[in-house]
């Protein structure tokens, strides 16, 4: 049996990876990966020349089906996410249960998480905190925020740039102008944070591409 390596890759700047997972990278078999174009930056800016196979949320189970074969052949695979830790809100989670179902070795190479990037400077209480990934579009989406009335833990959770200011509204309509951060193009040159309340947030927003992490201050 081969073994199944979740590497955790840059979230921005490329320079936020360890020496482990560069090692990793060079001696494995197969990196299967979300995207390979986007992949093979990180890779190529690091003289690292592997196969890659695509491997993301669409991909049917004869891709799965065909990466458990390759492992069951002794092959080592790393499977990586286009930024961050594998598994975390990504369709890695399910080729990691796939492979644990076969008795196959998962072995984590930990690194970069935009959650816990943000959650270190944000400024808020991080000794208890409720991570949600992305909320619905549209289903259940009011259950969940009316929840956030009376939850005592900081609520972390990612947002896209199309639903950002559509979420800032709900936010205000339903919890009140409460206490947020909300954090934006972390590790790359125009990192910023946005502290204060939801109408203060809102009135520095600037729409830019890519995924938010917002944060909600637990109830004292």
């Amino acid at each position: 049996m081969g073994n199944l390596y979740t590497i955790a890759t840059p979230i921005g700047n490329l320079e936020d990876i360890t020496l482990r997972a560069l090692n990793t990278l060079k001696t494995v078999d197969i990196i299967a990966c979300e995207d390979t174009r986007h992949t093979s930056i990180l890779l190529n800016h690091y003289s690292i020349n592997k196969p890659l196979v695509s491997y993301h949320q669409h991909s049917k189970i004869a891709k799965i089906d065909y990466l458990i074969g390759e492992l069951k052949a002794d092959k080592n695979i790393a499977v990586v996410t286009d930024a961050g830790t594998p598994g975390i809100s990504d369709p890695g989670q399910v080729l990691i249960k796939k492979a644990i179902e076969n008795n196959i070795s998962v072995i984590p190479i930990p690194g970069p998480s935009a959650v816990i990037t943000a959650l270190s400077a944000a400024g808020v209480p991080t000794d208890s905190f409720v991570y949600l990934g992305f909320l619905p579009h549209k289903k259940g989406r009011k259950t969940i925020l009316d929840s956030f009335k009376d939850e005592k833990r900081t609520i972390v959770f990612y947002e896209s740039t199309h639903r950002i200011e559509k979420l800032l509204g709900e936010l205000k309509d339903i919890l009140g102008d409460r206490k947020i951060v909300v954090a934006r193009e972390l590790t790359k040159i125009y990192e910023e944070f946005l502290r204060g309340t939801v109408t203060e947030v809102q009135e520095n927003l600037k729409i830019t591409k890519g995924e938010f992490v917002v944060i909600i201050s637990a109830i004292k």
